[in-house]
């Protein structure tokens, strides 16, 4: 029996995993019940296990049947969304205004079915690890668990990682050498003028003129100081001011994300966010400050684990099922931090055609889960190898 086969004749058991974490959804760094079911299916198939990683990570060690030294990594995002879901599925969301609206419970259980399937066989030179990562949502999850040590405790010679795409390509893998997902940087913008009664602007300094200037000018940030050449994006995704019809309120607010490929274009595009602040302020006789937070780094895949995970991917699924050139991604990443301290790669697996990620109408695509687990698990005998 194949590998894809071994672990498709126990799929009902995963996808009950995971449609049991979709209907108890739990927000980075509260996965408690979450990274329990974790750590007890993990020992239950005699891996050993490490909790409280990064606050509420797992970590699950396995050994082959060989003497090699080699450590492979696997990593999957456990954390769900702020977002009430909008679906009728008989496994939704239990808790209101949370859900599983990027499919991390998906990820959960494509790494168990993996961590399953290795430990039953254990075909494998050297070690797996399984990363079980809180807290990716913009939270930090990633850098929690780097801080915690997580590479000084349990080294990895590589690491891989994998995310659905609910994109009507069922099966298809892609993945894309170098630069593969942006950078991102969240803004909050706080202008601050002077109040008054709505009849009597003159009187006052309006924050929400002021905020009005500002919305138009940050724009050309990007399409006026930014190489054509080299990808950008600003957008401003919050407006905030006032409280009444008839009162110019003191303050207003801004903010938004930032997001890059390049570390020079990134410091350039903050920099010039603060200059224009500054400017708008001064022309306005007002008050405006900037913060800036680094939430993700560039997600680099490197070269020779792309190659080695386009290799399993095409012996699994098939040449025809395999992109090794996608369009970068705007969208962020934080196992981008992860693989800043150890090489490897970063995939997406293709699923069915629906709602999109982040959307409270999605619905995660149940039978790309012994695909993905398939992926991971040959991954670690491919790569495990002695003499690598």
């Amino acid at each position: 029996m194949s590998l894809l086969d071994r672990i498709a004749a126990d799929v009902d058991e995963l996808v009950a995993i995971r449609r049991d974490l979709h209907a108890h959804p739990e927000i980075g760094f509260e996965e408690t019940r979450t990274s329990a079911i974790v750590a007890q299916r993990l020992e239950a198939w005699g891996i050993e296990v490490h909790r409280g990683i990064g606050r509420t990570g797992i970590v699950g060690i396995l050994t082959g049947r060989g003497t090699s030294a080699r450590r492979i990594g696997l990593r999957a995002d456990m954390d769900a969304l702020p977002i009430e879901e909008a679906t009728n599925l008989p496994y939704r969301s239990t808790k209101p205004g949370t859900m599983h609206a990027c499919g991390h419970d998906g990820h959960t259980t494509m790494l168990l079915g993996a961590a399953r399937y290795l430990s039953q066989t254990r075909d494998f030179d050297g070690t797996a690890v399984f990363i079980f990562q809180p807290a990716e949502e913009g939270l930090g999850g990633a850098r929690a668990m780097l801080a915690d040590r997580l590479f000084e405790r349990f080294p990895c010679d590589e690491v891989y990682g994998l995310h659905n795409q609910p994109n009507g390509q069922h099966g298809r893998l892609s993945i894309r050498r170098g630069p593969a997902m942006a950078a991102a940087d969240f803004f909050d913008i706080r202008i601050t003028g002077r109040g008054a009664h709505a009849a009597q602007p003159n009187r006052g300094i309006d924050p929400v003129v002021i905020q009005a200037a500002l919305v138009q000018a940050l724009q050309a940030v990007v399409s006026r100081n930014t190489d054509p050449i080299h990808s950008a994006v600003l957008s401003i995704t919050r407006v905030q001011a006032g409280a009444a019809y008839n009162v110019i309120p003191e303050e207003a607010q801004l903010a938004g994300t930032i997001r890059t490929f390049d570390d020079g274009v990134r410091a350039m595009v903050s920099q010039r966010l603060r200059e224009t602040c500054a400017g708008i302020a001064a022309a306005f006789g007002a008050e405006i400050t900037v913060e800036i937070q680094d939430v993700f780094s560039v997600l680099r895949n490197s070269d020779v684990q792309t190659a080695a995970a386009l290799e399993v991917a095409t012996e699994l699924f098939g040449p025809e099922k395999v992109d090794a050139d996608p369009e970068p991604k705007m969208g962020s990443e934080d196992f981008a931090d992860m693989l800043l301290a150890v090489p490897g790669a970063y995939a997406w697996l293709g699923g069915k055609a629906g709602a999109a990620l982040h959307n409270a109408a999605y619905d995660f695509d149940d039978s790309i889960i012994p695909l993905g687990s398939a992926y991971l698990a040959r991954l670690v005998e491919r790569r495990s190898a002695a003499g690598l």
